[in-house]
């Protein structure tokens, strides 16, 4: 048998110096995730924001009230929380200003499109989410196909099985999923207004323990729109205020989705395994008339940038946690067309959203 070639190219001495410290750098990423937990749990965002969004490090550490001998700690700690991206530094003023992605983490602002994220931090960085992680190599090991969180902790997230274990956590962990979801809504109601322009009534799907903001919006902003919410019973029994105009229904996607002109979904099938997904989209099918009577499902889920660059690594970071932490996964535009097909739409349109994309498919004549 004829010697493998040997494919493995020898790095060139530069190559190998620089190597060092890239591995320096994807060992202590990690250093990275701990740094925004410590800024969040000081509320460092929330001091610099009223501060009158810049503040040194002196005016950080009477703001926070911390002993003044910390105070070359913290400021090794906002160097790095500034290249990282979390805050930008002043080099004039010697000041840390707030930036969009602190924005995101300060208590009281007003603005009806500012969604706190701190519980998504606070979830992200907690032990049972890095517990999970760190076991990875020793799941990979295993025949067991239940995801990483499942097997070491006993329990789903956003489970009644988590509630049970740990309420409190879980109570974060869906405030965590609130302000992920959530977030943007008014900003993609108004950007995508053709899509709800013309229809006349909407099916809202509400995934796990989600709720109805969402629902509630394109009722405000579309106030023509008769609006169904399909969620289980259990979401449906703690509605203390029901929006007038929305009509609730108990159900499950899987198995039944109200007929309406639309169906929304909004980060749903991402929880969801390949064979759920065409499930669901199936559903969605039957529910809307055909293409002439302008029958179409809007999804808007994440979708794997394709390029390189900071905004595909954030995707596949979120796959690796949703396979670490649950049933789900994210995919990219060809495994998203996939599923489309396989429910039975020849074709969509996707417009990018954000971080996220939206998805227009109209209905397949020739599936049944």
């Amino acid at each position: 048998m004829a010697a493998q070639a040997q494919s493995t190219v020898v790095p060139t001495d530069a190559e190998l110096l620089q190597a060092q410290a890239d591995l320096w750098r994807h060992s202590l990423y990690y250093l990275n995730s701990m740094a925004l937990k410590c800024a969040v749990e000081l509320d460092i965002p929330t001091a610099i924001h009223r501060l009158g969004g810049a503040a040194s490090v002196p005016g950080l550490i009477t703001a926070l009230s911390l002993p003044a001998a910390k105070l070359p700690f913290l400021r090794r700690l906002m160097r790095l929380l500034a290249t990282s991206g979390v805050f930008t530094f002043d080099n004039s003023t010697e000041k840390y200003r707030i930036n969009a992605l602190s924005y995101l983490l300060v208590e009281g602002i007003t603005d009806d499109r500012h969604i706190n994220h701190k519980s998504f931090v606070h979830t992200a960085t907690s032990t049972r989410y890095i517990d999970a992680a760190i076991g990875l190599a020793h799941w990979f090991k295993k025949d067991a196909m239940t995801h990483p969180f499942h097997d070491l902790h006993g329990v789903k997230l956003f489970d009644e099985s988590m509630e049970n274990h740990d309420a409190d956590y879980h109570k974060m962990a869906n405030e965590a999923l609130a302000a992920h979801d959530h977030f943007g809504v008014d900003i993609a109601l108004e950007q995508f207004r053709p899509l709800f322009e013309g229809l006349t009534s909407v099916t809202y799907c509400i995934c796990s323990d989600g709720d109805d903001q969402t629902a509630r919006a394109i009722v405000k902003i579309f106030p023509h729109i008769k609006c169904t919410v399909l969620a289980n019973p259990k979401f449906i029994g703690t509605i203390t205020r029901p929006d007038a105009a929305i009509n609730y229904v108990a159900g499950d996607m899987l198995k039944f989705i109200p007929p309406a002109q639309a169906v929304v979904l909004k980060l749903a099938l991402h929880h969801w395994n390949d064979e759920h997904c065409v499930k669901i989209l199936a559903q969605c099918k039957k529910a809307i008339p055909s293409r002439e009577d302008g029958g179409k499902v809007v999804l808007s889920d994440i979708v794997i940038e394709s390029a390189p660059g900071p905004m595909r690594e954030a995707h596949l970071l979120m796959d690796v946690g949703m396979m670490t932490m649950t049933e789900g996964r994210e995919r990219d535009e060809n495994d998203l067309r996939e599923i489309f097909m396989k429910a039975g739409f020849s074709d969509y349109k996707l417009d990018k959203f954000g971080a996220r994309g939206v998805f227009e498919a109209p209905i397949n004549f020739g599936i049944n």
